[in-house]
């Protein structure tokens, strides 16, 4: 009974002294080192190149504005619910009178801070935001801290910058799978 049909007979006949002096071994690995030193290079240089991530990769956060430029969050704390590794916390505050321009309804988040150390990119929270508040970036890396102090990021790391607002290939999946298959 065989097990597989990939059974090779083997070959136990005498080397010739050409075979039994490795050489036709030692150029066959040389060739195939020199087809591989000529070939284009699978790696990128890092810091000088950086690769399209696509739409669906999930990076750093952004507390999205609206048009007028009001932040989007009314810390209703689904985001922090949602999330698996408790990494987000929030303090609410009311709007006052004056602030109508700063903030979209009458409850603001005072307060809202991710750990970083903590955030597994799930992107839970992206989903769980009703007002589309939150997002995790397709294109951009969390930076490289070297202490903890950088770690927890609040607001004023996290809200979109107006000049340099933050806009995504694909907002839905209906989107999504026409990207792929423009591709």
């Amino acid at each position: 009974m065989t097990l597989t049909n990939r059974s090779r007979k083997t070959d136990n006949s005498e080397l010739s002294i050409v075979e039994n002096t490795y050489f036709p071994g030692i150029f066959k690995g040389m060739g195939v080192t020199i087809k591989h030193f000529f070939s284009k290079k699978a790696t990128i240089r890092y810091p000088e190149q950086k690769r399209y991530l696509g739409p669906v990769f999930r990076g750093h956060h952004i507390l999205k504005r609206d048009d007028q430029g009001r932040e989007r969050c009314t810390t209703c704390g689904l985001c922090a619910v949602a999330c698996p590794a408790e990494a987000i916390s929030m303090v609410a505050a009311e709007r006052v009178k004056g602030e109508e321009k700063l903030y979209r309804e009458e409850k603001y988040a005072a307060s809202y801070e991710i750990n970083m150390l903590r955030c597994i990119f799930c992107g839970l929270c992206e989903e769980a935001c009703p007002k589309e508040a939150i997002y995790l970036r397709h294109d951009k890396f969390v930076p490289v801290f070297t202490s903890r102090d950088q770690v927890i990021y609040g607001k004023d790391q996290l809200v979109e910058d107006m000049g340099d607002r933050y806009l995504r290939d694909a907002w839905t999946k209906e989107d999504m799978a026409k990207l792929w298959i423009k591709q």
